[in-house]
């Protein structure tokens, strides 16, 4: 699975994983799994972290190497889809099916499920719009 990420990803998978490498043995702990991924910007779930180390025959309480740590991170990036997520989320909030919501009815969902949004981060520079797929494919 290495070989489908770029040498950066991987040096930067080396650099967190050495972080919780707390032996320096080039393993880290099953139940460290999730902080690390997380500190690289996936997004697992308890669930989708249990199935990582079931596929792999690695109980929670034990350690996985790097090489299996790249082929985790792989096969979680690859199930996450971020601008899809995001498109189909927008798309929901888009009852009309217009291609476009409201800077302030973005703001109001956001805010009601919990995202707090400073004053510059609500202002989104889309004239008043925020777009869905089908405005931006437009």
């Amino acid at each position: 699975m290495a070989k489908f990420l770029s040498q950066d990803q991987i040096n930067e998978f080396k650099e967190c994983f050495s972080l919780y490498d707390k032996k320096q043995k080039g393993k880290i702990k099953a139940s460290d799994l999730m902080a690390v991924m997380r500190c690289l910007g996936a997004s697992p779930t308890p669930g989708e972290v249990q199935r990582h180390l079931h596929l792999h025959k690695i109980d929670r309480n034990a350690e996985l190497d790097f090489s299996t740590f790249l082929n985790i991170m792989y096969r979680q990036m690859k199930q996450e889809e971020p601008e899809r997520e995001i498109l189909t989320a927008l798309s929901m909030i888009d009852r009309q099916k217009r291609g476009v919501i409201s800077v302030s009815e973005l703001r109001a969902k956001l805010t009601r499920l919990g995202e707090k949004l400073s004053e510059e981060e609500g202002k989104i520079p889309f004239n008043g719009l925020a777009c869905t797929e089908e405005s931006i494919l437009s």
